[in-house]
Parts: C-alpha cells; sequence; structure tokens
C-alpha cells in the first residue's frame, strides 16, 4: 500500500459578512474535478451557511453534498476543537484517499491562530498540512470602519490618534484573523472606490507579515490556483505570529474571558412577512441596536421562492435562493449577531413592526 501525501487544508477566515461563504461557493464551483470537503463553523445556531454550500453545483447530488459538508454549530472553533473539530478532522482523515483538499469556514467572530495550532496535533500533523489561511477583508466595510463597536466614532478616533483602534474588541478579532492570513482578499471591490480601496489596502498591510500577499477580488472571483496550493505550511510557523489573544489559550488561563462572550448570537422564527416592511423592520433594529450582523431565511407570502437575507451593518443584501420543499414550513429564520442583544426585545419590535 502505496503512503499518502499530507492532505492540504485551506482555512477560510474572515469578518463578518465578508464574503466566506460566497469565496467558499466559488472555489466549490470551479473544483474542476477535485474532491474537496468542506467543514463550516458559524457563529448562530441556525447553520445557514452550511445549507448555502449544501446547494452548490458541484456534481454531486443534495445527498452526496450533504455528507461532504462538516458543519460545527456551537462557537468559535478555537473554543470546540477538542469537543467537535478533532473527531470531524479524524474522520476525513480516515477518507483522505477519496480526498483532495479540505476547506475549513471559521466563523466571522474566530480566531484563527487556535485553530492553525490544532494542526500541531501528532495525529492530525502526520496527515494534514495547512495549504494557507485565507483572510477575506470586506473592503468597503473597512473603510467605512464597521468591524468596530461604535464605527462612526471610532474611525473619527481612529483618524486622530491609530493606537487607539485597539479599544475595540472588534478591530483586535480583525487584526488577529489578518496576523495569521497567508494570503489576504480585498474582497467587495466593484462597491468601493479607487481612493477608499488604497486606503483599505495601506491599513491592511500594516497588520500583515512583509510577506503576505494582498490580492483583491470581486465576490471572491479568483483562479483557483491563486487560492489553494500555497505550500504554505501554516502550522509551522504560526507560534511565532503575534495576535492580541495569545494570552487567552496559554496554560491553564480561564476561558471565561474569551472576547468572543462579548458577543450575542440571536436566533428569531417568525411566521410569513411582507418583504418591505421586514427590510425597514431589520434596518430599524440595526441602527437602535448596533446589530453588527443579520442572516437567514425569510418566508414572504405568495412567494414560490425562500429570501436569502445576509446584513452587515445596514447594508443588505438579499435574493430568492431556492424553491421551498413541499413538505416544508413556511416560516422566517433569522440570526441576528452584536454586543448585549436581548432577544426578548427583539423579537418583540420585530413582531410589531410586521404586525404578527
Amino acid at each position: 500500500m502505496k503512503s499518502l501525501a499530507k492532505l492540504p487544508v485551506t482555512i477560510v477566515t474572515g469578518f463578518l459578512g465578508s464574503g466566506k461563504t460566497t469565496l467558499l461557493r466559488h472555489m466549490l464551483d470551479n473544483a474542476q474535478g477535485r474532491r474537496i470537503a468542506v467543514i463550516v463553523n458559524e457563529f448562530g445556531e441556525l447553520g445557514i451557511d452550511g445549507e448555502i454550500l449544501k446547494q452548490c453545483s458541484i456534481g454531486c447530488t443534495e445527498e452526496e453534498a450533504s455528507g461532504r459538508v462538516y458543519e460545527l454549530a456551537n462557537g468559535c472553533l478555537c473554543c470546540t476543537v477538542q469537543e467537535e473539530f478533532f473527531p470531524v478532522m479524524r474522520e476525513l482523515v480516515a477518507r483522505r484517499g477519496d480526498l483532495d483538499h479540505i476547506l475549513i469556514e471559521t466563523s466571522g467572530l474566530a480566531l484563527p491562530k487556535p485553530l492553525v495550532q490544532a494542526f500541531q496535533w501528532p495525529e492530525i500533523r502526520s496527515a494534514c498540512t495547512v495549504d494557507a489561511v485565507i483572510t477575506v477583508v470586506d473592503s468597503p466595510a473597512v473603510a467605512a470602519g464597521t468591524f468596530a463597536a461604535f464605527p462612526d466614532q471610532v474611525d473619527v478616533q481612529r483618524k486622530l490618534d491609530p493606537n487607539l483602534d485597539h479599544e475595540s474588541p472588534l478591530h483586535e478579532l480583525f487584526a488577529d484573523q489578518l496576523a495569521s492570513a497567508d494570503l489576504v482578499i480585498l474582497n467587495k471591490t466593484d462597491l468601493i472606490n479607487p481612493a477608499d480601496l488604497a486606503r483599505v489596502r495601506l491599513e491592511v498591510a500594516e497588520e500583515l507579515p512583509p510577506a503576505v500577499k494582498i490580492v483583491e477580488a470581486s465576490n471572491g472571483r479568483l483562479p483557483l490556483d491563486v487560492l489553494i496550493g500555497l505550500g504554505a505550511g501554516s502550522e509551522e510557523h504560526i507560534d511565532s505570529r503575534h495576535s492580541h489573544h495569545d494570552h487567552h489559550h496559554d496554560g491553564d488561563d480561564d476561558h471565561d474571558d474569551h472576547d468572543h462572550d462579548a458577543f450575542d448570537s440571536i436566533s428569531i422564527e417568525l411566521p410569513q412577512a411582507d418583504e418591505s416592511l421586514l427590510m425597514d423592520a431589520l434596518t430599524q433594529l440595526v441602527v437602535q441596536h448596533g446589530i453588527l450582523r443579520v442572516k437567514g431565511f425569510a418566508a414572504i407570502p405568495n412567494k414560490p421562492m425562500r429570501l436569502l437575507i445576509q446584513g452587515v451593518g445596514t447594508r443588505f443584501d438579499k435574493h430568492f435562493d431556492r424553491q421551498w420543499g413541499a413538505e416544508e414550513a413556511r416560516i422566517t429564520r433569522l440570526v441576528l449577531i452584536g454586543q448585549e442583544l436581548d432577544a426578548v426585545v427583539l423579537e418583540a419590535q420585530l413582531r410589531a413592526a410586521l404586525s404578527v
């Protein structure tokens, strides 16, 4: 029996709504015969991104696609590696003769460094290598400062004193995602003017090791050869990459201080809703409660298809993604991510706005 080469793994990280799932869909749709397994880790209870990825046209049935997408749904990978990540990787390692590549999409609130360090574990290290950590950047959001808890105020302060950036836990997470990167994608370049894009590039470059490349993209559309086959072996040098959260994973430090505790993920289920009323109500919620991310599906009366909704700040993308199943309950399911959110208040406000 011939020995198997190490299975390459690409870790796709990035801040909330940066386009990680869109990038993975693009990679899967252009796999060119490569046999790819996907691990999805999303902050929230609905597993929405997993459902999106399962719809990719990658030349297999829906049942087969479901078997290829491994979804870790209880929080950030750095907190769940021992409970969920290791068993999933062990299963993939056992099947590595049938695979060419593994893609891992982290949560928008995940710290990539501890995940890369997990590839130093003997059982994984002998079978897998991190081909690259790709950090996807929402260029318009960075230009607007919306990775910060109070983007407008912090952006003004940042221009006056760059040292104030790190008072925001959101900026620290953003910086840590960049610190682990082997490749950075400045995404959504079609939504930003050249001057702002140049400013974003400079701002991002300040957080990166000199050797890390920065590329620009719209909707994650890049040749697959740019994205895989980098051979970075990230697990070999990740320990030398400084991050703001290193102390949380040293020795026996208490995980209770983990910065992810500053974020709430609220799941709300509603009946069918008028599209215009729903979008207006969500915009109001974002403004009034400082919600960072909205994602989910909506059932629109008299529409045979399900409406996919994804929002970063007050910027929303929506489209009808697929037909409702014959036996599927036509309900609206949303996840709201932010800081100090009150689920009861948010649901009551939505129901009042929709009169349901």
